[in-house]
């Protein structure tokens, strides 16, 4: 039954038909109840939308609902492609067409700049807001999927992704954000599965072996790993498993070989994914793939950007933001496994990149020496407390042209903004995941001396509600 406000009070269970007005920082629509204004938020539904809305949680001043029926949709609003979006909540955005996604992303990243971060677009010698860069085509775009396994509602051995906030396990044959080969893949080791009867693990007890799978593809070069986690030391019958993998693959047609199959070892009670040790059982215990004509070899454990496109596109303005001659000195912060630093360093006189993952910067050096790369040196530990103690020691002799900052979600440590202050960089170069902290630190950095010159949001993780953004910020006085 369809209520209508009564007493002007909104009641768990409730049905209530709304209008979307505007979408919220991770792509859930809002509406407001006409009788009282109250916002509603809801998930799978596009501006424009008419709706039933079902009430699900009521707090003071907002609700949230769950979709109920869409009476009249919004000019926006498409079919998803993948038939479990809504059942999966992986895809925020997959029921609104492409470009709708791409105008909502760019606006996420300006309104935060100019509600959080102070910033003022549209006057003159001010700070530009580049448009969107999006791909030509948003599918089959991640070189790494994760998948849990378990059980199906038919019993039957199932891999897929959890529901949103669940251990809910949404059962899938294919999905089309990721490489091709992972359709073969999940064929593959069901069948495996099958035939040896190898234990799930189970995330309520504990008990079982297989817990999750992934899959790692470099799109350059065409190799491909499939590296099972799993609660305990080994699993059985592994040449079954290659020959099954390697079979599928190729009746897939998938455009890859695969070239490693591992265990990693996670026997943890946790909800980490990958424990930290890993062991080849065939092939190679890396693959390799390029971005430009840079080389990089990739672990179970190594961090590199899940889509390699936009990835290119996003390094290169970073490196055309950084304006590098051949004379300059670079810090890359936060340098993950030296990507953004070897691009950098092909430019530069001599770049410094700092990681706090051990592994990470294994990885990096092994990258600069594939390639070549004598004037990148990297260093271990957290950023705000490298940083500090390198300028102390080396950096009032040591003049820093450029700063590069890619950090996570969480943005730059305070401690470490004051330590780029004093160094005084003629360029600071901010690859950003999250727009908020961006614009966090855009303003602490503009309260201190510098501007922002420009901004572009990227579309790295298409149909979700996040947007990378690359931005150049200059001294006042510069």
């Amino acid at each position: 039954m369809i209520k209508s406000g009564e007493n002007n009070k909104v009641n768990k269970n409730e049905i209530y038909v709304l209008t979307i007005t505007d979408l919220d920082q991770d792509g859930n629509g809002i509406g407001h109840i006409q009788e009282n204004g109250m916002a509603v938020f809801v998930k799978d539904t596009v501006p424009g939308d008419e709706a039933e809305v079902r009430i699900i949680k009521v707090k003071k001043n907002l609700a949230f609902g769950r979709l109920e029926r869409i009476r009249k949709p919004s000019p926006d609003r498409v079919e998803p492609l993948c038939p479990k979006a809504r059942a999966c909540g992986g895809c925020m955005l997959q029921q609104m067409s492409y470009e709708a996604q791409l105008r909502f992303k760019e606006q996420k990243v300006r309104n935060c700049l100019t509600r959080i971060g102070g910033v003022t677009f549209g006057e003159d010698q001010g700070p530009v807001l580049e448009p969107v860069v999006g791909m030509e085509s948003p599918w089959r775009f991640r070189n790494k999927m994760q998948f849990p396994v378990g059980k199906g509602k038919d019993g039957q051995p199932a891999l897929g992704f959890y529901a949103g906030r669940t251990h809910a396990l949404i059962p899938l044959e294919d999905c089309p954000i990721g490489h091709f080969f992972n359709r073969a893949v999940l064929d593959a080791v069901k069948e495996w599965i099958r035939r040896t009867g190898i234990s799930l693990y189970d995330e309520t007890t504990h008990k079982g072996v297989l817990r999750h799978v992934l899959t790692r593809v470099g799109f350059a070069t065409g190799q491909a790993m499939v590296c099972l986690i799993i609660n305990g030391t080994k699993v059985p019958r592994q040449d079954l498993l290659w020959d099954l993998l390697a079979a599928r693959i190729e009746q897939e047609k998938a455009g890859c070989k695969l070239e490693s199959l591992m265990i990693n070892i996670n026997q943890d009670k946790t909800n980490r994914i990958l424990g930290f040790c890993s062991e080849v059982l065939r092939g190679s215990a890396f693959i390799e793939d390029r971005i430009s004509d840079l080389t990089f070899r990739i672990s179970p454990q190594s961090f590199y950007q899940v889509n390699p496109v936009q990835t290119q596109k996003i390094y290169q303005k970073a490196l055309d933001l950084a304006d590098l001659s051949g004379n300059e000195t670079v810090w890359d912060m936060y340098c993950g496994t030296g990507t953004i630093s070897l691009f950098l360093a092909r430019k530069a006189r001599k770049v410094y990149g700092v990681e706090i993952v051990e592994d990470a910067i294994r990885d990096a050096r092994n990258n600069a020496r594939i390639n070549n790369i004598t004037n990148a040196e990297f260093f271990v530990g957290k950023a705000e407390e490298v940083v500090p103690r390198w300028f102390e020691k080396e950096g009032k002799e040591t003049r820093i042209d450029v700063v590069v900052v890619d950090p996570p979600r969480k943005g730059c440590d305070e401690k470490l903004l004051e330590t780029i202050l004093q160094m005084d960089p003629k360029r600071l170069v901010y690859v950003s995941c999250d727009p908020a902290t961006l614009s966090r630190d855009v303003r602490y950095l503009s309260e201190h001396g510098f501007s922002l010159i420009s901004a572009q949001p990227f579309d790295a993780f298409c149909h979700s509600g996040h947007v990378e953004t690359v931005a150049l910020l200059k001294r006042k006085n510069g």
